[in-house]
């Protein structure tokens, strides 16, 4: 175990002055180095058209903890890397987004700063609510079925894998959203991220056949105008979800619009698919007809929905990674920027946020999505850490064989080279999230212990990015993998519901929208050891500590060495002074606000 005290910078306000600058800008840079490290002198590196530059940094204050140093550049390019040289004589250390090196470094973790307008404000201390619109809550109003309609009982569980996975057809709709949203209001979200409302062949809507209209399964436009008004009124927005890499196999392009696929006599279908599959044609971006009639055209699917009478705030995108890449083509990047700049034209202030499946940097530059729904940084290294032991789940997270195991300090490692050679601001805008409709339930993850469940929710409400609750998840809903986690609520019997989770959640939301320090602070993790993990949030305004334990394990950490002593309990243990010293006898979790 260890306690962590080293020389810090991250892209928040504290060491940034301007994290969206204009080119030509000037903006100050800041390091925070203990009083006991042995830096003598420091400096910036930048990449500045293409070669790197050293600029000399200035001590500008000391404190009996620590001394702040700064310089002044002016940004010359759209995308500055940089990184901090730390030198006591001919020792030498390099400070950049995976942290202190003792050696020489490439640029690949250096930290970056783009020089565009910020990403939106209110996603800050927006808690989103993740809708899977079949399950959440029917009207119950007789609607004409499709014949690729399974119906299912309401409170029946889905079948989850077998012939009609995808047909199974529970009713939900948004007359039953919009009944429910005092739900919401009471768990405290302030936003609600439906998975697709298009017209399709199946209950998921990822196979759309019209981008025009919502599906009048779930009520149509007037149920849809009717719901995003009614969540307006209460304060909550309501974002989309488009799938920009195919469409479905019933849209009229497939007959129409040749040029938007790929086509190929060796297939069965004779087209391309998403993984070979015939109902999801792949859609060529080689095409500018495409790009008009998706995002670049004044009437476009993208600012459709962003208008009156819709007005969604924003758009989540569909496998964001594998948009416009097939083969030799990969026009994914300016599939991206084109997308954000079409929002830009008629909602500047809407999130575009895209599932992207890999961990490649280079797809968050700051210049096309916002941000990631953050699996691999995120979901995936807490999953590693907190899963209950002997717990065999049917959904590994991406990995071959059964769910792994990681120590706390891997897991730090893990959420620092995710957040390293990414722009801050790219860190902040991407959603985290604990599960998802494709996902197993984190309830089930953690065996469904309370105590573990609160460690996830911790760190999700804590955390750099937008918190999202996939619906459920705040009473306890169960679910082995993605299909079977799609589970519908029991409006009628709430008597299965952990009302005591339910609790915990609006605290915890409650406690994320309110505090400046979470909304809009750096991190710097503290203490890392492999049962337990502690991290400060802080901003100009307020400073909180959090931390989590896996399982049984000792903690002690001196406050005294950040300048820092224990002002109120937020959640977890009642702690008070500048050294804490905590026994846990398993999970445990906890927030303090910091003075």
């Amino acid at each position: 175990m260890s306690q962590l005290n080293v020389p810090h910078h991250d892209g928040s306000s504290l060491y940034v002055s301007n994290c969206a600058p204009q080119l030509g800008e000037s903006v100050t840079f800041k390091v925070r180095v203990p009083k006991q490290d042995k830096a003598r002198e420091i400096y910036i590196r930048l990449i500045e058209d293409g070669e790197a530059r050293t600029f000399a940094m200035k001590k500008k204050s000391t404190n009996r903890v620590e001394s702040w140093w700064s310089v002044k550049i002016s940004l010359t390019n759209p995308e500055t890397n940089y990184r901090f040289l730390l030198k006591n004589g001919g020792e030498f250390r390099w400070l950049n987004g995976s942290g202190i090196h003792e050696r020489d470094v490439t640029d690949h973790h250096d930290f970056r700063i783009v020089c565009r307008q910020d990403t939106p404000s209110w996603i800050k201390r927006s808690v989103f609510y993740q809708i899977f619109p079949d399950r959440f809550a029917t009207s119950g109003k007789i609607r004409n079925l499709p014949d690729w309609v399974v119906p299912r009982d309401w409170n029946s569980l889905p079948q989850g894998r077998g012939k009609y996975t995808g047909q199974e057809f529970f009713g939900g709709d948004f007359e039953g959203v919009e009944q429910h949203l005092d739900h919401l209001t009471r768990l405290g979200v302030n936003a609600i991220y439906f998975t697709p409302f298009f017209p399709s062949r199946s209950n998921h809507r990822y196979d759309a056949s019209s981008f025009d209209h919502s599906d009048p399964l779930l009520g149509g436009d007037n149920a849809l105008i009717s719901l995003s008004r009614a969540a307006a009124g209460k304060g909550i927005k309501v974002m989309g979800d488009l799938t920009t890499n195919h469409c479905g196999a019933g849209h009229p392009w497939l007959k129409e619009k040749r040029e938007y696929f790929y086509w190929d006599s060796k297939i069965p279908h004779g087209y391309v698919g998403w993984w070979g599959l015939a109902s999801l044609p792949k859609l060529n971006f080689g095409s500018s007809a495409l790009h008009r009639e998706m995002y670049s055209g004044a009437n476009s699917i993208v600012k459709k929905w962003l208008r009156e009478p819709f007005s969604m705030a924003g758009w989540r995108i569909d496998v964001g990674n594998m948009t416009g890449r097939f083969g030799s083509d990969d026009f994914n990047r300016e599939v991206a920027r084109g997308i954000r700049t079409a929002m830009d034209e008629v909602a500047p202030d809407a999130w575009l946020v895209a599932e992207n499946a890999d961990q490649a940097a280079e797809d968050l530059d700051g210049h096309g999505w916002h941000g990631t729904m953050n699996y691999n940084g995120f979901t995936k290294p807490i999953w590693h850490w907190i899963n209950a032991p002997k717990k065999k789940l049917q959904d590994p997270i991406g990995m071959p064989g059964g769910l792994g195991k990681i120590s706390g300090s891997s897991m730090v490692t893990a959420l620092q080279e995710f957040a390293a050679g990414i722009p801050w601001r790219s860190l902040v805008s991407s959603m985290i999230l604990l599960d998802s409709h494709d996902r197993a339930r984190f309830h089930t993850v953690v065996g469904g212990s309370l105590q573990r469940h609160m460690v996830g929710a911790t760190l999700l409400f804590s955390y750099p990015g937008v918190p999202s609750v996939f619906a459920g998840d705040e009473i306890g809903l169960e679910g082995s993998w993605g299909e079977d986690a799609r589970r519908t609520i029991n409006w009628d019997d709430r008597s299965n519901w952990n009302t005591e989770l339910f609790d915990l959640y609006t605290k915890l939301i409650s406690v994320r929208k309110k505090s400046d320090a979470l909304s809009n602070g750096g991190l710097r993790w503290v203490y890392v050891s492999d049962r337990a993990v502690a991290y400060l949030r802080e901003s100009s305004k307020e400073s909180m500590l959090v931390i989590v334990a896996s399982e049984k394990t000792k903690i002690t950490i001196d406050l005294s060495d950040f300048g820092y002593h224990i002002d109120s309990t937020i959640h977890g243990p009642s702690l008070k002074g500048r050294k804490i010293s905590i026994s846990t006898k398993g999970p445990m979790s906890g927030i303090w606000r910091l003075k």
